[in-house]
């Protein structure tokens, strides 16, 4: 990590020299002239993330408690499996399917409505493309259910029959069972598995790229085309042969690897905090 760390670095060192700070607040992106800035970039990963994991988190979560607590014993494996098998498909598969399947019917449907009834709020204002901001963020969406119901399952799995029955003695439905004991002693993995979703979308290519839009601007509306450090660096790339253009996109590579790795800090902090919590909590129980 050290070392990859330093070749990132020295290779984004002209950019950095040039545009010091003001590279992470500058929304110009325009390579003929050679004036760099990664805001629209961070904005649009950081965006397009948030919003899969708004959509993702409580679909997971429906699909594990499911799983793990009401489904019958002849139905959890075969539907496990079909929703882990979602996480081997191709990136570029989903963007495909997005291209010609979904995004013509959020731009037939969803959005339409969704501008219609809540225009007045910025983020559902201005036009209508279909391919955007909101579309990359639902085929991201899609993309990291798997691994946070797979990682969540197995997390309720593991909580204590014990625990389980002993809320039902004292009188607790299903449902207040799950809230009660399995939620709270599982929450460590659950928050665990939503870092690591996040994480995949943070860094996803390909299906975002073709569906993002490509467009290097911010808008206060999810429905405008927009642009993800990950998608830069895959468009741009092999376009480019050195110089400052080249430093800008590995400049971009490490401003990604750092929100990772800031991201995975957050994370074990938060698991910590969490774990002892529940084992605070087993205990009292």
């Amino acid at each position: 990590m050290a070392l990859l760390i330093y070749e990132l670095v020295q290779q984004a060192l002209p950019a950095i020299r040039a545009f010091g700070a003001g590279f992470l607040i500058s929304t110009n992106w325009d390579p003929v002239n050679n004036i760099y800035g990664a805001l629209p970039f961070i904005f649009g990963t950081v965006v397009s993330s948030l919003l899969a994991l708004l959509m993702a988190v409580p679909l997971s979560l429906g699909i594990a408690i499911y799983l793990s607590q009401f489904a019958p014993k002849w139905l959890r494996s075969p539907l496990g499996f079909v929703v882990e098998l979602l996480a081997a498909i191709p990136s570029v598969v989903y963007g495909l399917w997005g291209i010609f399947v979904l995004a013509p019917f959020l731009g037939r449907t969803v959005e339409p409505f969704l501008s219609g009834h809540l225009g007045s709020i910025p983020f559902f204002a201005g036009p209508v493309y279909g391919v955007g901001l909101f579309a990359a963020s639902v085929v991201l969406a899609i993309m990291i259910i798997p691994t946070i119901s797979a990682i969540s399952r197995e997390s309720m799995l593991n909580v204590s029959r014990d625990q389980k029955e002993a809320a039902q003695a004292l009188g607790a439905t299903p449902w207040e069972t799950v809230k009660m004991a399995v939620l709270p002693l599982s929450r460590p993995g659950i928050i665990g598995a939503v870092i690591l979703g996040l994480g995949r979308a943070l860094g996803e290519t390909m299906a975002v790229t073709m569906l993002i839009g490509n467009s290097p601007k911010i808008s206060a509306s999810i429905f405008a085309p927009a642009y993800s450090i990950a998608s830069v660096i895959a468009s741009e790339f092999q376009e480019v042969t050195a110089g400052v253009h080249m430093a800008a996109l590995i400049e971009m590579a490490l401003i990604l690897l750092v929100i990772t790795l800031m991201l995975n800090l957050l994370a074990r902090l938060l698991i910590q905090k969490t774990g002892g919590r529940a084992l605070k909590s087993r205990g009292r129980s």
